[in-house]
């Protein structure tokens, strides 16, 4: 099997994913992904699509991830590594879809408009 190779994106948040067979191995920007999300749920949402299709330790996964927050971040790595799993086995696309897992999350910030205070939030306004 050749490493496939995927993407993902959450908010403002970009994760190149590459699969290949291996042993589980999880490293996310040259660091192991426990060190780089300490959080046990972000650890759990990283793992997500390996355990609904139950192939947790099949696949080494090497991420580049940049921009938005953590959450945003795990979050791009997990739809990646959906997209990654259903490319290899088709038939994992409908137990990911069911758990959500291959939605893109289409929810940005709202750009700040000219004559306001932020997106929505106006100067206060003064009668007299």
């Amino acid at each position: 099997m050749e490493v496939i190779n995927t993407i993902g994106r959450r908010k403002t948040a970009v994760a190149r994913v590459y699969l290949s067979e291996g042993k589980g191995n999880v490293t996310v920007n040259k660091k192991d992904y426990k060190d780089y999300f300490p959080i046990p749920t972000l650890q759990y949402k990283v793992n997500q699509p390996f355990n609904i299709t139950g192939t947790l330790g099949q696949y080494d996964v090497k991420v580049n991830v940049d921009g938005g927050g953590i959450t945003g971040q795990v979050e791009a790595i997990r739809l990646a590594i959906s997209r990654a799993l259903v490319e290899i086995n088709e038939e994992y696309k409908t137990l990911l879809k069911k758990e959500g897992l291959m939605t893109r999350d289409p929810r940005m910030v709202e750009r700040k408009k000219p004559g306001q205070k932020k997106a929505r939030k106006k100067f206060q306004f003064s009668k007299r």
